[in-house]
C-alpha cells in the first residue's frame, strides 16, 4: 500500500502499469493520472515480442551457466528485437537511411555494416549489455507479460471503474507496441477519462521525445479541469 495522497502521476509504458494498479487499488491516492502509451493488459502482440527476446537469450550457450555474464550475447540480440517494437518503419527510413553501397563486400571480403540500420541495431545491443544483466532483462519481460488489471477483479471494466482520479490518457500515432486502440479502451472504461493523441515519427519511444506535445496536453487538461469545464473542452 502507498501511503498519503498525491496530486498527480504521469507514467508511460511499463511504469504506467504500476500507475494504473495504484489508481485502482487505492482510488483516493491520486487527484490526476496521465497514462501514456500503455494498456489495461499486455497484448498477445506484446507478449510475442517479449517471448522472441527471451528466446534470443535462451539461445546463448552461456545461459545455463547462471553466472554474472550468462546470456549477454543473447541479450544483445534481444535488445535489437525490442528496438523494432519501440520504433516505426518511418523512424528508420528517416533516421537510419540505406546508403548506396550498403552490404557491399569490402576488400577483405567482409560485409559492411558500419552505417545505417544494421550498425544502429548492433550499437543499441552493445549499449545495453554494458549496463544490464540478462537475468534482470529476462525477468522484467516476464513481469510485463503478466500485466492485467482485471486479475482478481472480475473484468477490465470492473477494475478500471474503480479509478477516481481525473484521467487523461495519451497515445502515440506511430506506436506499434501499444497501438492507439489500447489507450482508447482505457479512456472508455475509466470514469470521466479523456483521450488525446501525440503525433510522432518515433513510434513507442515518442513518449521520451515528444516532451513539448505531452507537456501542452497536460497543461491544457489541468487548466480546464481546475476551471471546472473539462467536460466541454477535452473531448475523447
Amino acid at each position: 500500500m502507498v501511503s498519503g495522497r498525491y496530486t498527480s502521476a504521469s507514467a508511460a509504458a511499463w511504469a504506467a502499469n504500476s500507475c494504473s494498479e495504484w489508481a485502482i487499488e487505492e482510488p483516493e491516492l491520486f487527484e490526476y493520472i496521465f497514462p501514456i502509451s500503455t494498456s489495461a493488459q499486455h497484448s498477445p502482440w506484446g507478449i510475442a515480442f517479449n517471448t522472441a527476446q527471451r528466446m534470443a537469450i535462451e539461445a546463448d550457450s552461456t545461459w545455463p551457466e547462471k553466472t554474472e555474464r550468462a546470456g549477454i550475447e543473447g541479450m544483445r540480440a534481444a535488445r535489437a528485437i525490442a528496438l523494432l517494437s519501440y520504433r516505426h518503419y518511418d523512424t528508420y527510413l528517416k533516421m537510419q537511411p540505406r546508403s548506396t553501397g550498403f552490404l557491399a563486400e569490402t576488400d577483405s571480403g567482409n560485409i559492411d555494416t558500419s552505417e545505417g540500420a544494421a550498425s544502429y541495431q548492433r550499437y543499441q545491443g552493445e549499449k545495453l549489455v554494458r549496463r544490464f544483466c540478462a537475468f534482470s532483462y529476462y525477468k522484467l519481460s516476464q513481469s510485463m507479460d503478466s500485466h492485467d488489471v482485471s486479475r482478481g477483479r472480475g473484468s477490465l471494466e470492473k477494475a478500471l471503474r474503480r479509478i477516481r482520479a481525473k484521467t487523461l490518457v495519451m497515445g502515440i500515432t506511430s506506436d506499434i507496441l501499444f497501438p492507439l486502440q489500447e489507450q482508447q479502451l482505457l479512456a472508455t472504461l475509466i470514469p470521466g477519462a479523456f483521450f488525446r493523441t501525440i503525433t510522432s515519427l518515433y513510434g513507442h519511444d515518442g513518449f521520451l521525445l515528444e516532451c513539448n506535445q505531452i507537456e501542452q496536453l497536460v497543461i491544457d487538461f489541468l487548466s480546464h479541469a481546475q476551471a471546472g469545464d473539462i467536460g466541454a473542452t477535452a473531448p475523447r
